[in-house]
């Protein structure tokens, strides 16, 4: 009991000193309730380093701790969802060169604690799966579009057809991240808020879907939600202007431009704050301007615009097949990773000092891991071969039928041994970027001190060690890409066994 109130104790201190810093920021200042959301939610954003996180890095988070596959209204305990916090910013870490690290335990705490207190306001100590995966892809970096596909995913049903029970609580979690930065008298979930986006009358596909989200405007109740991601994009952009307040010689960030008062221009922070001077007023019209073009640049838009006969304007996204493309079910060929348990999560996301051995036993876990899903993807090349050798029923099939058979197998054969060669070179690469990070991690800072000698050596060893990591995430990218190759493959097969008619016997475990 008196632990519990510890943790508690602990939590409101860091959502106190979260929100304190926000309000040093002098952001409730801003005019406008839109620009002033956004800019509450950047700061939380880069405050907890999401920014540096894309939906990608969410998602492999949310496979290694098993709750892809979840039930989205199952609650998670603070330690689980501190579980999968961890593995976002060690993995985050891992990624980023050593003159980057970020504080991982400082993330961590601050995220936990904003997503209670925007999630868990009575201090249940639990959140649904739902309302952490919509919080996530909300507040991570990345593109916007990837974000939304994303999130219509879990609100759409087999057929990719948008469900409005699911949308409606996607707004109730959603709004919660205004409400938790004090916006929820302009924000706040209400029971309008899902009808003023779409009509219950219309089927809403991904397409649909992600036009109206990533139309100008957007719903009213989401205006923050784009405005977040353009603030991300304009933040170095410079332009070369004089602002007509404040007379600054240039601007960073977003530039406004009066419509009716000659070359009136403002910076964001005039802007957003209502400075107003000479015959310029709020109420004139002002437009938002992302990027600065010389007037030679312009006069080169405008004759190549007015000369050319198709419309310049690009869509806001590509066209993706109404009906989702299914997963093939690998399940009889690939065995599930085994989940393991919360006290191994928590163990092994413990916080690394430096020189500490729980990052060589972090790394040689995930290379094991990395080993072991090479020889499932060896597996797999090998059963698709035998597949393909596998003797067919007889058929009464015509002599070009035959040939043409015999020519597929005989190309897939080949791309099946390409692909396992191609594996194993791999998994040969892997075994030696093990070795010499063993042989890398062997000199100690107190043998170093002794000589001067093993000093630079070390420097030498630890610069090394930062190439292999580097060569390491290489290997696993190249790693997902034949894994892409083949279940490509298996498709192919699939389809020519459609074809044929032919019938396989399902292979069963035992």
């Amino acid at each position: 009991m008196i632990e519990d109130s510890g943790k508690r104790g602990n939590t409101m201190a860091g959502r106190r000193q979260l929100f304190a810093e926000m309000r040093a920021q002098d952001l409730d200042r801003i005019r406008l309730s839109t620009y002033r959301t956004a800019c509450k939610l950047r700061f939380v954003q880069k405050k907890c380093n999401l920014h540096l996180v894309d939906i990608w890095n969410v998602i492999e988070a949310l496979r290694e701790n098993a709750l892809n596959n979840l039930d989205p209204n199952i609650e998670l305990n603070v330690a689980r969802l501190e579980a999968v916090l961890s593995t976002i910013f060690y993995q985050l870490n891992k990624r980023m060169p050593t003159t980057h690290q970020i504080h991982v335990e400082q993330s961590i705490s601050l995220l936990l604690n904003f997503l209670l207190a925007a999630f868990d306001p009575e201090g249940h100590g639990k959140i649904s799966v739902f309302a952490v995966k919509m919080a996530l892809a909300t507040l991570c970096g990345g593109k916007i579009m990837d974000k939304l596909r994303y999130i219509f995913s879990m609100i759409s049903d087999s057929s990719g057809v948008m469900v409005y029970g699911r949308y409606d609580q996607f707004l109730r979690e959603v709004l919660k991240l205004p409400t938790a930065v004090f916006e929820g008298p302009s924000f706040g979930y209400t029971e309008q808020s899902a009808r003023s986006c779409f009509s219950q009358q219309k089927k809403v596909t991904l397409n649909g879907f992600l036009d109206t989200l990533m139309s100008d405007p957007p719903p009213q109740c989401l205006v923050w939600l784009p405005l977040l991601h353009r603030l991300a994009n304009v933040e170095n952009v410079f332009h070369p202007v004089e602002c007509s307040y404040c007379h600054k010689e240039s601007m960073m960030g977003f530039r406004y431009r009066c419509q009716q008062c000659h070359n009136y221009q403002l910076c964001q922070d005039c802007f957003w704050r209502g400075h107003a001077g000479g015959s310029h007023s709020n109420q004139h019209q002002m437009k938002e301007y992302t990027s600065w073009k010389s007037p030679a640049k312009k006069l080169t838009n405008a004759l190549s615009k007015s000369l050319s006969c198709a419309s310049s304007r690009e869509p806001l996204h590509p066209m993706f097949p109404d009906q989702p493309e299914k997963p093939l079910n690998l399940a009889h060929i690939v065995p599930p990773r085994p989940v393991t348990s919360m006290n191994d999560t928590l163990f092994s996301h413990s916080v690394p000092s430096s020189g500490s051995p729980f990052i060589t036993r972090s790394m040689l876990e995930s290379s094991n891991r990395l080993d072991e899903e090479h020889r499932l993807i060896a597996r797999y090349a090998a059963r698709l071969a035998a597949e393909s050798t596998s003797p067919q029923p007889t058929q009464q099939r015509s002599a070009p039928d035959i040939s043409f058979t015999i020519d597929a197998n005989k190309q897939q054969r080949q791309l099946i041994a390409e692909l396992e060669n191609k594996n194993r070179e791999i998994l040969q690469e892997i075994q030696r970027l093990r070795l010499e990070h063993e042989q890398a991690s062997q000199p100690t800072p107190e043998k170093a001190q002794q000589n001067p000698t093993l000093l630079a050596e070390l420097r030498l060893l630890r610069q090394r060690k930062d190439e292999l990591e580097q060569r390491m995430s290489a290997l696993q990218e190249s790693r997902r890409e034949l894994m892409v190759q083949l279940e490509g493959l298996m498709k192919l097969l699939k389809e020519e066994e459609l074809k044929q008619g032919v019938s396989y016997v399902p292979y069963c475990r035992s």
